[in-house]
């Protein structure tokens, strides 16, 4: 006989393991409405608190990539591997505006679904939101469309996995984001659903994360391996590095601009740089588009300074329904705030520290981000030319340039930006940015 939630909702809370049979209805219940999102938002909370099994965290994973449609590209012919990529959420991370063209441009082709934020960390449909035109929410024609015209697409959810994208939504407002099994499931239901043949993710650790410490990132990431490989998907991770902001900018059309920049090599930051290449490396090597990293990296460099992957990403939006130009004149298009502030350090020095979560929080109150599920993100704002650990400041070297809606929402800015950088007299290293590769399964 089938529970009714509330009681399914007590067993978790107390500790019990649930049964696939029983996820099973959860996850039906989310999806026709019969779980109210209290009862979602507890189902969240007592496992955030209590955990989950591996075998309920796939038999939650399945069940969520089973509630919606499939894609299946077996009939396709699209005349290579598909393949993805996932990150865990972080400032500055504009990694998959460039790997999905990069990719594309090696052979490869990416149904990319993505989301948007989650707390603090800015979210790749909010970047492609900021572009006129651009369809986050394409029914199943335009995206199977984009993918073959482009060799990417990068999406929403449309059809797929509703029932992650219900439960994701309510788990933005509801502090239970940092659930290594809720991550998991929602990360894998998704990529499940696709129909891909493999699938690289970026786990991000320190401040700017989802999970601050190396410890909890290495654990999320084997979780993924683990249920990846129980169901049947070629799986690689790579912890990251998120103490400070990944690029130069930090907003959703600032960073759309840094993307572009980046594939048309007008400007390609190191940090940035650095992982986008190791992400699009391992993606390759899985996909079985090269032998080796090395070989990897050789055809994506050639990709980029091709202007290969610049002209997918080109052919992508236009395939959505942005401008066609985009690429060739994105000032033509891309939002800008009315306010800009360039933020002078109290003292000249060297940048020591950075708290990628206050930077984060920062452009959520500028308005670049959600407080609550129903508000509406202001594209344009945000933070430029964030100086990162190690870069010098002073009075013609600022902080950051602040773009905000007002003068008033730019000084409050200011003052949480110097609050959130630390700067010293001594000279000092940000560190690499890739931490680790853990593991992969065949």
């Amino acid at each position: 006989m089938r529970l009714a939630p509330a009681e399914l909702i007590r067993r978790k809370r107390d500790g019990a393991d649930l049964s696939p049979a029983e996820i099973a209805d959860l996850v039906t219940g989310i999806v026709d409405g019969s779980m109210s999102d209290g009862q979602i938002a507890a189902f969240a909370m007592a496992v955030y608190f209590r955990g989950m099994s591996r075998e309920e965290c796939v038999a939650l994973t399945r069940a969520m990539a089973g509630s919606g449609a499939q894609l299946d590209w077996a009939g396709a012919d699209l005349g290579g591997p598909v393949l993805d990529k996932h990150s865990t959420g972080g400032i500055g991370d504009t990694v998959s505006l460039m790997l999905a063209p990069m990719v594309a441009a090696c052979g490869g082709f990416v149904p990319m679904i993505s989301a948007h934020g989650l707390g603090h960390t800015g979210g790749t449909l909010d970047k492609l939101g900021s572009i006129p035109g651009y369809d986050v929410t394409p029914d199943r024609p335009r995206f199977r469309a984009a993918v073959r015209a482009a060799g990417c697409a990068i999406v929403g959810q449309t059809d797929l996995a509703p029932a992650d994208r219900r439960l994701y939504a309510i788990r933005d407002v509801t502090a239970t984001v940092d659930s290594l099994p809720l991550i998991t499931a929602s990360i894998l239901s998704k990529k499940l659903a696709a129909g891909l043949d493999a699938l690289v993710m970026d786990v991000k650790v320190g401040g700017g994360a989802l999970l601050a410490s190396r410890e909890s990132g290495s654990a999320l990431a084997e979780s993924l391996i683990a249920v990846a490989g129980s169901a049947g998907l070629r799986a690689a991770a790579l912890l990251t590095d998120m103490t400070q902001a990944l690029g130069h900018h930090v907003g959703n059309a600032l960073e759309v601009r840094e993307a572009i920049d980046f594939l048309t090599g007008r400007r390609r930051e190191g940090r940035l740089r650095a992982v986008t290449a190791a992400l699009a490396s391992e993606l390759l090597v899985l996909g079985g588009l090269a032998r080796d990293r090395a070989e990897a990296a050789a055809a994506t460099e050639q990709a980029l300074d091709s202007g290969a992957a610049a002209e997918r990403f080109g052919r992508m939006v236009a395939a959505l329904g942005g401008p066609r130009d985009l690429v060739e004149c994105p000032d033509r298009s891309l939002p800008e705030a009315p306010c800009r502030l360039a933020v002078v350090a109290e003292r000249s020095g060297v940048v020591a520290r950075v708290d990628a979560r206050a930077l984060g929080l920062l452009v959520v109150e500028l308005g670049g981000g959600r407080r609550r599920e129903a508000d509406v993100i202001d594209p344009a704002v945000g933070l430029a030319e964030v100086r990162g650990v190690g870069a010098e400041v002073g009075p013609d070297r600022p902080l950051a340039v602040v773009h905000a809606r007002s003068s008033s929402d730019a000084e409050r800015a200011a003052a949480r930006l110097r609050a959130a950088v630390t700067v010293g007299d001594e000279p000092a290293s940000p560190g690499p940015p890739v931490l680790q590769r853990l593991a992969t399964c065949p």
